[in-house]
């Protein structure tokens, strides 16, 4: 028999039991629908939070505090560390200590209600220099940014970003006006352009002061929880980096680099961490997705088997009239590459437009520009991983019905 009859023969078989089909490959649907989504999502996560990274351009170098987070549990512990001081900051601005270096940014920043009269507003206050504007692309609205002076002159200013405006000062002109944080009061002097949420900062919630009036009068601490530093090139990185080791540790004095209470990251490096972490939880994620394709698989072996025996009659049909064992063979593991692959297209279809959906909603309700990722990799894992499951799970059922005796099936009575 031809391979082509043998096909139009499983479809046949299939199609005598549509409901039963359908439910049948639900698990495989399930199991390749989650595995698409999974990787389409990662793949987009990954593009955000990479186009995040580069918006800090190519020569910046991030220099924190503690040791070097090894899991997700150990980021939190560089926010409360206090390593990063006032010295630190002076001498890495020394060109005779980092002469690769154009400049120095220090932050400070904290979580906390901003008050304007009877209103009240959580907001994320980040205190730093007057460069703040240039590393985070920043702009105003309305008046100004503040400048090198108010830095020097631990000014109590504020730039506020359009949330705040709405949420505190509602129609009224804010420029001018103080907003209290804790027992500060800031004056408002500008109002950040609305700004689309990244994944790091949402500056439409933030408050941007001089990191002078920030650090002591406000979060009341001595240290620095972070410090940027802009190489004046992208070849001079490893120069810049390797001058900031050598100058924290002299401050420090630290003689072992295992002993060092700093690490430095560059964008080359975050993005690396980056798509390792995606990568991992993409694969452990699709792993736990990839049990329902075992428990569809066994159920499309359960129900084969079943076919088999409700069908001993037409094998022993089939075979009187000529069919060999190759030929039943072919017939029952087409109908289960038949029902997996159809499982998979129908899985693939699903995943991809649950992942545009995903992706739609964190745009339009979280803000985020997220962006819709079509994963080959996912695509083509899944149509590869569907007919898998057909060709291990439908293999035994296809066999004990090519083995059938055609005498004793001719004599089988359902």
């Amino acid at each position: 028999m031809r391979i082509t009859d043998s096909f139009r023969t499983a479809v046949g078989g299939i199609s005598v039991h549509r409901l039963r089909s359908v439910l049948t490959i639900l698990g495989v649907v399930i199991g390749i629908t989650s595995i698409m989504t999974i990787m389409s999502v990662g793949e987009g996560a990954e593009g955000l939070v990479i186009g995040e990274i580069e918006k800090f351009g190519p020569t910046n170098i991030f220099v924190l505090p503690g040791k070097q987070p090894k899991g997700p549990a150990d980021g939190a512990t560089t926010l409360l560390n206090d390593s990063l001081k006032e010295k630190d900051f002076e001498d890495l601005q020394k060109k005779s200590n980092v002469p690769g270096a154009a400049r120095v940014i220090p932050f400070t920043f904290g979580v906390m209600p901003a008050t304007y009269e009877s209103e009240i507003y959580d907001v994320t206050l980040i205190g730093s220099t007057e460069y703040i504007e240039n590393i985070f692309d920043l702009s105003v609205s309305e008046g100004r940014f503040f400048d090198s002076f108010d830095v020097s002159e631990r000014g109590s200013v504020a730039i506020i970003g359009d949330t705040i405006r709405d949420e505190l000062f509602g129609k009224e002109d804010p420029i001018g006006q103080k907003v209290r944080i804790k027992n500060k009061k800031l004056t408002v002097i500008g109002v950040l352009k609305p700004e689309g949420q990244g994944s790091f900062v949402d500056f439409n919630k933030t408050i941007l002061s001089p990191y002078t009036s920030v650090q002591q009068d406000i979060l009341g601490i001595k240290y620095f929880q972070r410090f940027i530093v802009e190489a004046v090139s992208v070849e001079e990185i490893p120069n810049v980096v390797s001058d900031i080791e050598t100058t924290l540790r002299q401050n420090h004095n630290i003689d072992d680099p295992d002993k060092d209470d700093f690490f430095t990251q560059t964008q080359e490096g975050l993005t690396d961490q980056i798509k390792t972490i995606t990568g991992i939880l993409t694969v452990l994620l699709s792993s736990v997705a990839a049990v329902s394709l075992v428990v569809g698989g066994v159920g499309i072996m359960n129900i084969m088997l079943v076919s088999v025996t409700e069908r001993t009659r037409e094998i022993g049909l089939r075979k009187s009239l000529g069919a060999t064992n190759g030929d039943i063979l072919a017939q029952f593991l087409f109908e289960a590459l038949i029902l997996t692959g159809s499982g998979g297209i129908v899985g693939v279809a699903l995943g991809v437009g649950l992942s545009a959906g995903l992706a739609y909603i964190a745009r339009v309700f979280a803000g985020l520009e997220f962006p819709f990722v079509f994963s080959v990799d996912g695509f083509l894992l899944g149509l590869f991983v569907s007919f898998a499951i057909g060709l291990v799970f439908g293999i035994f059922p296809a066999r004990k019905a090519s083995k059938k005796s055609p005498i004793e099936a001719l004599r089988y009575d359902n």
